[in-house]
């Protein structure tokens, strides 16, 4: 027992030097943690094979991460995500399983084996994208809403596939395991459904009171499911996700995810340690070109196959390029799913090596395409027109007599919008989403579709003689190129930008913005400045609050919401 305790020490400790370097180069830690059973795997250190605990942990981490995952896949999401995700996720799916298919043919795989490589690198993970996204800043703007909608899309088919999988053993009329094997999982959530919604939430009040617990009620749920889920011919993964799913309407859905994290890091880096530690290092020669060639069609193709469906839809090349880059790699499900066919005897162990390759390659390649997708953009852009339908401008819309350009339509921009009502001043509304546009021109707002980057729209635009332009959009370097492009023809208008920054607050007033929105910080400057006007006056506050009530429910007659903030 002791020398377990000491190789499972000496092995957290690789772990943690691995994951040092992994942050200095601002790669996930997932790739450190394979990197990390590779050294401590069977041709180096060889202090991780036999270590049972490894294995059971591996499966906790596996049943943590799918409950999870299943937490925010409650049955409105399909709804949520809208038309352009549902579209695009299952599109991509498509493209990607069939030219993966048709690759694997051509490097000699099996049926089964390309169909199986096929459809695990269609998956890419919402896990690692949020992260990414997060850590810019990115996750409420237009591509970053699209891209978490289809890929909770492809969440949910990859709920199916793993079902499917899981059903079947390597003998049998497969069709009729499947049958049933779904039959009885579909008898058993019917049977838990009504438990979660009508039993469950009575206990509101007892679960709010004491947060231990919840904690505990969460654990025994999630695994107590994914075990009855095993024993009737299931497997724990799907068992995990369905219970999951069956807590994701509870409205403590989020609390219990944000309680249960810590518990899936922790179990689930044995998962990528044994994932590490079972690569076939003798046969890496072999490995190298088909892992080249699926990580290409990831890097490239994928990215690709994402931006043509959205060009369809009328979206700029610039939230094309920008959505199509987070597909560049492949998910925990797509190692999940190599990980069950080899244990159901569908493909060797030689492909799990092959799509750990291929995840080391499209995850660490990813990471830097997103992280600098603005510069990459920027060398690109003039290649990518291919990905975006040219915007039809009005020729005489330099001869209109418009006084003020309000660019960005959204939460800001709505209230912004109504003053410049007020105040009587001829507007026009430009907006890079073609939804918004739509919906401008049934209410008749005079508004313009395009991107505020592309130089042919700021000609289009009578900037040279604008009094006030108005710049709702977060970007710190696409209102530092409105600034510039106004102040070159125009030193007297009122330019008002937005910043997230005190930073870039400050550089934007640099370069010649009259005003710069801090929406962190202008909330507070409100409520002083109420409260030195108002006081204690009571009266005050309930017409302050009628009003206030009277904007929350006009914004949410017209569909605006304010962004959800989940605990990390």
């Amino acid at each position: 027992m002791v020398e377990v305790f000491n190789q499972i020490s000496l092995i957290i400790l690789v772990v943690l030097a691995v994951s040092f370097f992994m942050r200095l180069l601002k790669q996930p830690l997932i790739i450190g943690y394979i990197i990390s059973g590779i050294i401590a795997g069977p041709f180096f250190l060889k202090v991780l094979p036999g270590i049972d605990a490894i294995n059971i942990f591996s499966e906790f981490g596996i049943a943590f991460l799918l409950f999870i995952v299943g937490l925010h896949l409650s049955p409105k999401v399909i709804k949520e995500v809208g038309k352009i995700s549902l579209i695009t996720g299952i599109g991509q799916i498509l493209f990607t399983f069939l030219l993966g298919y048709f690759m694997g043919t051509l490097l000699g795989f099996s049926m089964l084996i390309s169909i199986y490589i096929a459809i695990a690198i269609s998956f890419s993970s919402t896990i690692i994208i949020m992260k990414l996204l997060s850590d810019k800043g990115d996750l409420y703007t237009l591509y970053g809403k699209i891209s978490i909608g289809f890929l909770l899309v492809q969440d949910l088919i990859a709920i199916i596939v793993l079902i499917i999988v899981s059903s079947v053993s390597s003998g049998g009329n497969i069709a009729s395991q499947i049958g049933f094997t779904l039959l009885k999982g579909l008898l058993i959530t019917s049977a838990l459904v009504p438990v979660s919604i009508f039993f469950l939430p009575r206990f509101q009040d007892f679960f709010s009171k004491s947060q231990e617990f919840l904690f505990v009620f969460s654990i025994a749920w999630g695994l107590g499911l994914a075990s009855l889920f095993f024993y009737a011919g299931l497997s724990i993964e799907v068992g995990a996700l369905i219970a999951g799913v069956l807590l994701s309407m509870s409205p403590y859905s989020l609390e219990i995810s944000s309680k249960l994290k810590p518990l899936r890091d922790f179990f689930l880096i044995s998962f990528f340690l044994l994932l590490g530690a079972q690569m076939t290092i003798a046969n890496t020669s072999e490995l190298v070109v088909p892992a080249i060639a699926f990580s290409l069609l990831i890097l490239i193709g994928n990215p690709l196959i994402v931006m043509s469906l959205m060009a369809l839809f009328g979206y700029t090349k610039k939230t094309n390029f920008f959505a199509g880059l987070t597909v560049a790699q492949i998910s925990e499900f797509s190692l999940i799913l190599i990980v069950l066919g080899v244990r159901v005897g569908h493909i060797p162990p030689e492909v799990l090596s092959l799509m750990t390759f291929i995840g080391l390659i499209t995850i660490a390649g990813c990471t830097y395409m997103v992280t600098h997708s603005e510069k990459l953009y920027q060398k690109l852009s003039k290649y990518l027109n291919l990905f975006e339908k040219k915007m039809i401008a009005d020729k005489k819309l330099k001869e209109k007599n418009i006084e003020a350009i309000l660019f960005g339509y959204n939460r800001i921009g709505f209230s912004i919008l109504n003053s410049l009502k007020r105040i009587k001043k001829n507007y026009l509304v430009v907006d890079y989403n073609p939804d918004v546009i739509v919906d401008l021109k049934k209410l008749r707002i005079p508004c313009i579709y395009g991107d505020v980057d592309d130089d042919a729209l700021l000609g289009e635009l009578p900037l040279n003689s604008v009094e006030i332009a108005v710049s709702t959009i977060p970007d710190f370097e696409t209102n530092y190129f409105l600034i510039n492009n106004i102040r070159l023809v125009n030193k007297k208008a009122i330019v008002i930008v937005r910043a997230h920054s005190i930073n870039d607050a400050l550089e934007l007033y640099k370069k010649g913005a009259s005003y710069v929105l801090t929406p962190h910080f202008l909330g507070g400057e409100y409520v002083a400045r109420m409260l030195s006007i108002i006081n204690t006056d009571e009266k005050g506050y309930e017409e302050e609050k009628e009003r206030h009530i009277k904007m929350l429910k006009e914004r949410y007659a017209k569909g605006q919401k304010h962004p959800t903030v989940e605990k990390d």
